[in-house]
């Protein structure tokens, strides 16, 4: 008996879309540097008005937004994997 294949994942989203991710982590050089290399790997090199950085009131904190192009669910997941299992990221949304 063959097994079904698998059910396509369920989402909102239709693909390619433009999809922001909001990173927010203490504010470094070696944060932005470790985000952008995360979205790297996913994503490719983003160009500069992709990207949005904001720091906290006190400087504390550094949120870096990129707008990728995602092309499936399973991408923007593997992202979002990567950037959850790092120590460094306190938020990733």
């Amino acid at each position: 008996m063959s097994e079904a294949p698998p059910e396509p994942e369920e989402t909102l989203l239709r693909f390619p879309t433009d999809f922001p991710v909001k990173i927010m982590g203490q504010a470094s050089d070696d944060f932005r540097s470790l985000v952008m290399g995360i979205v790297t790997r996913h994503f490719g090199t983003l160009a500069p008005d992709r990207i949005e950085e904001r720091p906290s009131s006190n400087g504390k904190y550094l949120s870096i937004t990129v707008t990728v192009v995602a092309t499936s669910k399973a991408q923007l997941d593997a992202l979002y994997r990567e950037l959850t299992s790092c120590s460094q990221v306190l938020v990733a949304l």
